[in-house]
Formats: C-alpha cells, structure tokens, sequence
C-alpha cells in the first residue's frame, strides 16, 4: 500500500479482473534439410523471403530423347545424386494454407545427407519455443535405419517438452507394396511418445516441376568437327532408319557420297556394323574424310545398332538447350514444353510438408479441435500409389502395434484427400486421434505461460481463486468456440484448486500450488454407420 504524506488528491487504480490465457499458435513447423546459401535456423513467413535468406532448389540436369518422329522425351540424369526437397517442401507447404515457419539449414548442396547434421538441427531446435511441428524433409533420403532413429529423437523432444507434434513420413521402396512400407516403419519407428506423433502415406505426385539451368538439359545434336558445315549426325535412339548426313569437305575432290552402295567409282560408302562403333573408330573416319579423295567401308549390318552405340558413346554429341534457342527454335521450344509437361519432370515429395500446410489452413479456419481429414490437398496431381480399402484398413488399424498410418486417397469427383487423423499411438482411447493431442498441447502450454504470474505469490485462497477463473474463462471461450463436448460449461470441464481438494498442508508446506484441470475434447467421426430397416406399412 502506498503512504501518504503529503496532503492532496491521489488516485489509484483497482484490478478487478483475473489475469488471462494468451493462446499459444498451433501450427508453426520447423523444417530440417538442406538449402541451396545460408546456414542455421532462421523464421521465415513466405516463399520469397526463403528464397532471400536460403536460396532455391538444387537445379537438375536432363537428358533428351530425340524419336524418329520427332517427338521427345526426359530422362532425370541426376534423380540418383540431387534428393534435395526443401526448397519443394516448401512450396507445397506455402500452397496448402502454410504460414509462419523456421528453416533449420543443415547444410547446403554440396553436402551429402547425413544423420549427424539432423541429430544437430533438432538440438538447435530444441532450443526454441515458438514451433509446434517438426518436418524431417531431407531426411527421407538416409538410410532407413538413420531415418527411424532420427524419427525416434523427434518424438523424444515432442515428448520432452509437450510443446510440439511430429509429422513423419513412411519411406518407400521400389517394387515393395504399401504393407510392406508400413510394416517396416512400424518395426523402426519404436514405441516411445507415440501420441505425439503421425505418420503419413503414400508418396504424392506433385503438380511442381523441378528446376533446372538451360545448360544442364542436353540434347542430341550433330559432332562438329570443323567451324563449316561438314559435320557428323546420328540419331540418339536407333529406332527408324539408320540416318548418316555428311556434308563434303570444303577441299575434298570427291563430293558426290552414296551410303546405299559400295561399287561406284569415286563415292563415299559409310556403313556401321551391328555390334556398335566406338569414338576412335569415328574420329578415325572423321580424319580421313578429310583427304583429297574418298574412301570405301565395307557394308556389315543394317548399321541401326551402330549408329545408337556410336551416338551414345559420344558425349559430345548432347548439347546444351541453351545452344538450341537461336540454332534449332523448332526442337528447343518442343523440349521447353516437355519440361513442363513431361512427367520426369514432376516432383515427388514425402507428403509431411503438403500434411503441415494443411494443418495449418485447419487450424486457421475451424481451430486446432477440427481434424485435419476429409481436405484436399494442393498442387498434387495424386498420390503415387493408389490406396484401396483394403489397404488402408492394414494402415489406419494394427492389432499388434497400434501404429496407425494416415492414408492419402485420390477419389472420383474430389481429388486427393487426406483421408486419416490418427496419431501412432491408434489403439488408445485417449490420444487415438490427432486432433485430440494437439488440442490437449495448446490448451497445456497456454495455462502453463499463463500461469507464470503465480509463481512466488502467496500460496492462499486470493491465488488460487485468480488461477481458477483465468483459467476457467479460457476453456469457456474454448468451449463456447466448439473444442469442448457437452451442453453446459460443467460438462465440459472443470478447473478444482484448493486446499483439501488437490493440496495438502504438507503440499502448501513445500512450495506446492496444483491445479486439476479436466477437458471434454471434441473427437471426430471417424466411422459413419447409417442403418436401415423395413418399417411396417401402417396405412
């Protein structure tokens, strides 16, 4: 209380309210990979400024199939060596409704993924308080026991601190089903803190193309061998007839060449054998073309297995699409739209990245309560997998370990859907769906915050009943919103504080002040069973 000693008018002002519950933000992810600049871990709210701080993604490099009908083809040179999905990831997170999130760079492109550089990321991220999700991107290109170690650690920390919730992805495998991807990931995945996490399936083809330089798309074009238009060209595939064109040299005394015969009188007779034409040989032919006189091979072969051998044996045959702009507009423009369009050219992600943007635009739009399900995901042209009924009962529902798999599903008429809620710890009555344990992690870290004020006040009545009502107001206003179940406030939930009731004197006598709060949480209709019977005719 104030002390007045000098005479006149003094105000002061009352609080007759409890202090109030900030709620905390539910879905901040923090991705873990790797970028093309930068290092360590910064907040980012859009593309562009990832792109600023973190750069784009690792351009690939394509080969080109010229067919003897002209069309073309892509073949993804380097699908084996760049795995770099951050800059994708992102994008597909910013699609499906993504805000706010943190970057943890774990190196750049030169780097090869390593389980090391995670386990570090996910120290540093430890260390912050603001994200609720953790996204392992790049690490779905490590071995899968470095993956599921790793998935371990993240689970660990959600656990630990109660803050956050991890989204994994299940690696796939070549030639193996969607049980069997399954099966593997619940035999690694462990069975710590599985509430606190959610696994997702299968792969998704996205409508993202991947980047790429005009320098490192090449394409099959004539060896020249000389600044004039003497030059060599094969066709790249074999397919059609073995094409040979040759312009005479400048100084040469012949300049009348025929490829169908070898008995004329002053021609030139060029034929590739069956088995293949090694460089040496053509750079042979290349020099002797060259005399003042022509020459004469003997025919063996239809010469079509010669002329794919010997163009494929040439790199310098691949030219870059850059080279093609002015040269060939015809070719260059049919390879610019095979880049767009062609299907080696579409990204596959892990669908963790699409699964946080859309917990994200869920959250926004009807709150942390609503299931994250029955919601269409962007920018996908479908998953790469179908998933059948079947299939996603084994997924969604294992007797023996309880780890439920979300499924992705492309249906008729609406697209890609997420079609599963489940956390892995699916067997559970409490913290079977997602939806229930982020709810219950919102609600949790909030009072806990709000709570702070409390710390080192007298542990009496005054207190606790400032406790109780600030907390009692943030489940009403929760309750009121939809996130609670039941008719009235008491069914819903209840906040006891008091000595007698959740205190001892022998509590009060060590610093102990506890609160038992209690929550109704909304869950959501997985299994909708309509039935139906005759009813008797009564008129």
């Amino acid at each position: 209380m104030p002390t007045y000693n000098v005479p006149g008018v003094w105000v002061e002002e009352l609080s007759l309210l409890p202090p109030s519950v900030a709620q905390v933000a539910t879905a901040v992810p923090a991705f873990i990979g790797y970028t093309e600049k930068g290092s360590g871990v910064a907040r980012i709210t859009s593309l562009l400024e990832y792109e600023s701080q973190f750069g784009k993604a690792n351009p690939s490099a394509y080969s080109v199939t010229v067919a003897g009908d002209g069309s073309v083809s892509l073949t993804r040179s380097d699908a084996s060596t760049n795995r770099f999905l951050m800059y994708y990831a992102l994008t597909l997170f910013f699609r499906n409704g993504g805000g706010p999130c943190y970057i943890v760079s774990t190196g750049n492109y030169s780097a090869t993924p390593a389980k090391a550089a995670f386990v570090t990321g996910l120290g540093q991220l430890e260390q912050l308080d603001e994200p609720t999700l953790i996204v392992l991107v790049d690490a779905i290109n490590l071995s899968k026991t470095d993956y599921y170690d790793l998935a371990q650690q993240a689970l660990a920390q959600c656990g630990k601190l109660a803050d956050r919730f991890a989204i994994l992805d299940v690696p796939r495998e070549d030639n193996k089903s969607l049980r069997d991807d399954a099966t593997s990931f619940r035999n690694g995945v462990g069975t710590n803190y599985l509430s606190y996490g959610a696994a997702y399936h299968p792969f998704l083809l996205t409508s993202l193309n991947y980047q790429y330089l005009e320098s490192g798309v090449k394409v099959p074009g004539p060896l020249q061998w000389s600044s004039g238009t003497n030059g060599f060209l094969v066709s790249r595939t074999g397919s059609g007839p073995a094409r040979v064109k040759v312009a005479a040299n400048a100084d040469a005394t012949v300049t009348t060449f025929d490829f169908d015969t070898t008995t004329e009188s002053g021609t030139l007779s060029i034929v590739f054998p069956a088995n293949g034409l090694s460089k040496d040989a053509v750079t042979a032919w290349n020099a002797s073309s060259k005399a003042k006189s022509g020459f004469s091979v003997v025919q063996v072969g239809d010469g079509s297995a010669g002329v794919k051998a010997a163009s494929a044996d040439l790199a310098v045959a691949q030219l870059p699409l850059s080279s093609l702009k002015t040269t060939n507009t015809g070719l260059y423009n049919k390879v610019k739209t095979a880049l767009a369009n062609d299907p080696a050219s579409q990204v596959v992600l892990p669908p963790s990245s699409a699964i946080a943007g859309i917990y994200a635009r869920v959250d926004a739009e009807r709150g942390v309560w609503k299931a994250p399900a029955n919601v269409s995901v962007s920018s996908v042209i479908g998953p790469v997998s179908n998933v059948s009924n079947d299939d996603q009962a084994s997924l969604n529902v294992d007797p023996d370990s309880g780890k439920s798999i979300n499924a992705i599903r492309s249906f008729t008429g609406k697209g890609t859907l997420v079609w599963g809620s489940r956390t892995l710890l699916g067997n559970d009555n409490e913290w079977r769906y997602v939806p229930v344990r982020r709810l219950f992690i919102m609600i949790e870290e909030s009072t806990r915050k709000a709570s702070a004020f409390a710390v080192f006040e007298p542990n009496d009545a005054n207190t606790w009943l400032k406790v109780k009502a600030m907390i009692g107001s943030y489940l009403f206003g929760l309750w009121e919103q939809g996130a609670l179940a039941g008719s009235k406030p008491e069914q819903a939930y209840f906040v006891n504080v008091g000595l007698g009731k959740t205190m001892t004197a022998q509590d009060i006598l060590e610093g102990r002040m506890i609160v038992e709060i209690g929550i109704a949480a909304v869950r959501p209709a997985e299994f909708i069973i309509l039935r139906f019977s005759h009813k008797m005719q009564e008129a």
